[in-house]
């Protein structure tokens, strides 16, 4: 999680994304972002992921970023 920690930071540094419950809903990501991430992880992970699993509720924590990238075959 740690990794995935790492990304968020590189994409946003000026936001902490330890504080927030909702990175979606606080607006710590827009939807560059989450392109921006999507590629990350598919490129660190190795995976690709599916177009309808990019909701909103896919990416409002780090806990649930982690559970799409073991969703779509990585190893987190």
């Amino acid at each position: 999680m740690e990794k995935i920690m790492a990304m968020l930071e590189e994409i946003r540094p000026e936001h902490d994304f330890r504080e927030s419950t909702d990175f979606i809903e606080d607006g710590l990501l827009d939807s560059f972002d989450l392109i921006t991430l999507i590629d990350m992880l598919e490129s660190e992970y190795g995976i690709t992921i599916d177009g309808l699993e990019v909701v909103p509720e896919n990416f409002c924590s780090a806990e649930a970023i982690a559970g799409l990238v073991k969703k779509s075959g990585g190893d987190v």
